[in-house]
């Protein structure tokens, strides 16, 4: 159902497109998104901070030509001002062959609802008490000294699409989420860690007391950490650390990286990656998938893809540009920026595997278990991969003490073909993984 603002999104965005025809364009877009959002932070049972804001933007994208330009701005502006801007911008612009309107056959006429609404709103006093819950859940962690605060936030998104080829569609989500983080330990000996939760719906988040608790005791862990001496070893990331992998996955297939040739799977299509039986999928109309969407940022439905398949890359990331670049078809995955359109990924994950997480770490000698990872060492073009980490020593399939100040180094390439995922995927995040083990990664320490 459509509400008022929606309606008044569209009619806005519809006389945009109106005067951006009346002013000489051959083609145009309109994206308009409106934001609301609230958040709380307390810390050691005090309010620290609260925050609200509202904003609604709109950005129009014309074409004469293969000459392209866009605008944004705000509510206040009028449509023929608005117009007669970007077309001046437009014709100074460089030409590009690769940039236009999605071709009207691409486009979904019905869009699907995927319940990524939730009209709940808590008061600011439940908030309040949420975030004070949370935190007291952390403090009360045996072993837990101080605390870095708990969060509570909200948000509702509405995004419109107009086009000069017909479409018209729009669609709301909202966002709900808590966080915690918690110091154990007293001087020098300190350790910090935390731990979130955040959903489209308020009922799917953890609870409260879940999130703190989870915060509490994964910073008491890290305590009495060791350096480990250099050496090569078998690596288990957990799941949060998994992701990391997989985002990186995530921009090496991205369409745009593609055609630019900055991606290390440039000449790897259909080609083997991966282990045999590895999965990695992309799926944007996952009812409540937190980066799910009815239409891409063209006006295209996205299909659910294995874009990785029995360790072989099937396909790419795309676009319209991008997929006109490399001379293929969009799969409906681009995004809306303020001056073009590229490809993204939705909800993308490495699909669980056959073993467990308990079983890959019994069979493990000596290794390496990641819980955290630091720094930007990672080059999507080479492959290189260097990140400081700690987590904990494996020591004959258990988890021993707790590892610090220590170095991961690799090769993305290494990295991806001995991959093996774990059954414990949890899809609750745009990008998802399980526990993954990685055979033969350098470890420097002391």
């Amino acid at each position: 159902m459509m509400g008022t603002t929606e309606q008044g999104l569209l009619d806005k965005a519809s006389a945009l497109i109106k005067a951006a025809k009346e002013a000489g364009a051959d083609a145009s877009d309109v994206v308009a998104i409106r934001t609301r959002s609230s958040s709380i932070k307390v810390r050691l049972g005090k309010i620290e901070a609260s925050e609200s804001g509202e904003s609604c933007d709109f950005s129009l994208r014309v074409f004469i030509g293969s000459r392209m330009a866009s605008i944004s701005a705000n509510l206040a502006s009028k449509p023929d001002i608005f117009a007669s801007r970007v077309l001046e911008m437009a014709k100074a612009s460089p030409r590009n062959l690769y940039e236009g309107l999605a071709d009207d056959s691409l486009l979904i006429r019905t869009p699907q609802d995927l319940d990524l609404f939730d009209s709940y709103e808590a008061t600011t006093q439940k908030m309040i008490e949420d975030a004070l819950t949370t935190e007291a859940a952390a403090l009360a962690v045996l072993g837990v000294t101080n605390s870095g605060g708990a969060s509570i936030c909200q948000s509702i998104y509405s995004f419109v699409l107009v086009t000069s080829r017909g479409f018209c569609g729009h669609y709301m989500s909202s966002h709900f989420g808590r966080s915690c983080s918690a110091i154990a330990g007293k001087g020098t000996a300190m350790e910090r860690d935390y731990d979130y939760s955040s959903a489209l719906h308020f009922a799917d988040m953890e609870t409260c007391e879940s999130v703190g608790k989870n915060a509490g005791e994964r910073a008491v862990r890290r305590l009495s950490a060791r350096q480990a001496k250099t050496s090569l070893v078998n690596v288990v990331f957990d799941p949060r650390m998994a992701r990391t992998i997989a985002n990186h996955l995530a921009a090496m297939l991205n369409g745009a990286s593609v055609a630019r040739k900055t991606s290390l799977l440039c000449g790897k299509l259909d080609q083997r990656i991966m282990r045999p039986g590895v999965r990695v999928s992309d799926n944007p109309l996952r009812k409540r998938g937190v980066a799910s969407q009815p239409f891409d940022g063209e006006g295209v439905e996205g299909i659910p893809l294995d874009i990785i398949e029995d360790g072989v890359l099937k396909t790419w990331l795309l676009s319209c540009s991008a997929a006109l670049e490399l001379g293929l078809k969009t799969n409906g995955r681009a995004i809306r920026s303020s001056s073009s359109v590229p490809p993204s990924c939705t909800n993308f994950a490495i699909e669980a595997g056959n073993i467990t997480p308990e079983d890959m770490i019994k069979d493990i000698g000596k290794g390496f278990y990641v819980t955290e990872l630091f720094g930007h060492g990672v080059d999507l073009v080479t492959g290189q991969y260097s990140r400081g980490a700690s987590g904990f020593w494996i020591e004959n399939g258990i988890l021993t003490y707790p590892i610090s100040e220590v170095t991961l180094g690799s090769n993305l390439s290494h990295i991806l073909t001995h991959l093996i995922p774990a059954n414990d995927l949890d899809r609750r995040y745009a990008i998802s993984a399980p526990t993954v083990l990685i055979e033969g990664m350098i470890l420097a320490g002391k």
